[in-house]
C-alpha cells in the first residue's frame, strides 16, 4: 500500500452514508445505492467467525480480490488499502480505499470504506454482519457509487456488471468452514 494514501481524502461528501436508513430511497445525489443481504450461518461460532474475517479483510481476500495494507491486523477507520481486482487473466484493476468507520456492537460488527483517487467509483461501501434473536447470522453490503471519471464513465455498462458480481462473491466470502 502507498503511504501517501493516508493524506488524501475521500473522492465523495456523503461520508458515512451508508448508515442512513434510507439510502435506497435516498441516495447522495447522482449516486446509484444498493443493498444486499444474505444468511451465512447459525449460532455463535459463525458470527465470531465472520467478525474476525470480516474486520481482516477476509470479504475481500475470500471474494478473490488482493489486498494491500500496511499490514495491521484489524482494520481501524483511518486505514487505507488497496483492493486489487482481477479483471481478465492478467490483467487487473487498483482500486485505493479509505475505512471510514467501523461498526462495533454486541450483535453488529462492520465497517465502510470511501474511495480514494484512482478508484473506478466514487461513493461508499459497507460490510455488516450481524447475529439476530434467532441466531442466524447475516452479511449485509449497503453501498452508493458512480464512476468516478469520463472514462468509467464511457465503460459503466461494465462497471456494474463488475459491481454485481464481486458483490455476490462478497455476500458468500464469510459462509465458508469454522477452523
Amino acid at each position: 500500500m502507498d503511504p501517501a494514501l493516508r493524506e488524501v481524502s475521500v473522492t465523495y461528501g456523503a461520508v458515512g452514508a451508508t448508515r442512513a436508513p434510507d439510502l435506497l430511497i435516498h441516495p447522495p445525489a447522482g449516486f446509484r445505492p444498493i443493498e444486499r443481504r444474505a444468511r451465512i450461518g447459525h449460532g455463535e461460532a459463525r458470527f465470531a467467525y465472520a467478525c474476525a474475517q470480516l474486520m481482516s479483510w477476509g470479504v475481500q481476500k475470500n471474494s478473490g480480490l488482493r489486498v494491500e495494507t500496511d499490514g495491521a491486523p484489524q482494520l481501524e477507520a483511518g486505514d487505507s488499502a488497496t483492493l486489487v481486482v482481477p479483471v481478465l487473466g492478467r490483467i487487473s484493476v487498483a482500486a485505493p480505499v479509505r475505512v471510514v468507520y467501523v461498526v462495533e456492537e454486541p450483535t453488529h460488527r462492520g465497517f465502510a470504506y470511501g474511495t480514494l483517487p484512482g478508484h473506478p467509483e466514487s461513493g461508499e461501501e459497507a460490510f455488516v454482519v450481524n447475529q439476530r434473536d434467532d441466531g442466524s447470522v447475516w452479511i449485509t453490503v449497503r453501498a452508493f457509487s458512480r464512476p468516478s471519471s469520463r472514462r468509467w464513465w464511457m465503460l459503466y455498462p461494465a462497471l456494474r456488471l463488475m459491481q454485481e458480481l464481486i458483490t455476490r462473491r462478497y455476500l458468500r466470502a464469510l459462509a465458508g468452514p469454522i477452523d
